[in-house]
């Protein structure tokens, strides 16, 4: 699975075997593809102590087929962004980014999922774009008088690869493939294949599979894709998130099954043209054998 990479009049293509395209990158020397997959040019620092990634610099990316055109990035910046998000969300935003995690309500129940990136001092949350203007005004009600702004970022998407070297791998579980954010790339994009992807991992992700205020965050597998952070300190939701963990016992779990076997009183949403269906069901009610790797164990536990 190599990358070739050749210079041609001061820019590189890169070519993945796995893609039918050729990554074409015009960039101003110095440019480089940082830890978080971003295209940042380097910079000396203030200090003159080593090097800094700047903001984005001038950059020309063509990835048609990599764009996920469903999301959507808001960018924080402003007065400790990460301690503001820290008493807010599910999982760690001092440590190492990205993460998913979700803002819940008081009961513990999935508002939003999202990824959270990091751009030196600011975040960059990545999101449904559906539910971006939503989860912007919600996290705005929260800021009260902080020195925080709290806006899109138009000028970078997120893209997605099921594997490859760009980018880093989704924090979530490693075979969902890599992911990475840059300028916006034109055609058709890569939603259709992240869906079918994901779906067939038996993954589930945004309003429409997780509810709006309606689902524990626990029963959206949030522990085992690595959604929750158990020893950060409080944040929105987190007394029912702790007090289920504390007592091993999540009644409930989304699922992903084939549509032959769907149940349409459990039934949350239903993909019939990929052949599956989301479901909210009791643990006692899931076959753990024909459950994803990764979701066996929680299964049994709770079972």
């Amino acid at each position: 699975m190599g990358e070739s990479v050749a210079a041609h009049s001061g820019c590189l293509i890169f070519t993945q075997p796995y893609m039918p395209t050729q990554y074409r990158v015009e960039c101003a020397p110095g440019t480089f593809l940082n830890r978080w997959g971003l295209f940042n040019p380097i910079l000396p620092s203030a200090s003159g102590r080593g090097f800094k990634s700047s903001s984005f610099g001038p950059i020309s990316l063509f990835m048609a087929n990599t764009t996920l055109h469903d999301r959507a990035l808001i960018r924080l910046s402003g007065e400790d962004v990460r301690g503001f998000l820290q008493g807010l969300v599910t999982n760690e935003t001092a440590g190492n980014l990205p993460v998913w995690a979700a803002l819940l309500t008081a009961q513990g129940k999935a508002l939003f999922d999202f990824l959270i990136w990091g751009d030196e001092d600011d975040i960059l949350i990545d999101c449904e774009r559906d539910a971006a203007e939503a989860l912007a005004k919600r996290l705005t009600l929260y800021r009260l008088r902080r020195a925080i702004t709290i806006a899109p970022e138009p000028g970078l998407a997120v893209h997605w690869a099921p594997e490859g070297d760009l980018g880093v791998v989704d924090p979530r579980l490693p075979e969902l493939g890599q992911r990475w954010l840059a300028p916006d790339g034109e055609g058709e994009g890569a939603d259709a294949a992240w869906h079918a992807h994901r779906l067939a991992l038996g993954v589930t992700e945004g309003r429409a599979e997780l509810g709006d205020g309606t689902t524990l965050w626990l029963e959206c597998n949030a522990a085992e894709l690595n959604g929750v952070s158990f020893t950060k300190g409080c944040y929105v939701g987190q007394e029912n998130t702790a007090r289920m963990n504390w007592r091993q016992k999540v009644n409930r779990r989304l699922v992903v099954v084939p549509i032959a076997e769907a149940d349409t009183k459990r039934q949350v949403v239903a993909y019939p043209e990929l052949g599956w269906s989301v479901e909210h069901r009791r643990v006692e009610g899931i076959d753990v054998a024909g459950a994803p790797a990764w979701l066996r164990e929680g299964l049994a536990a709770g079972s």
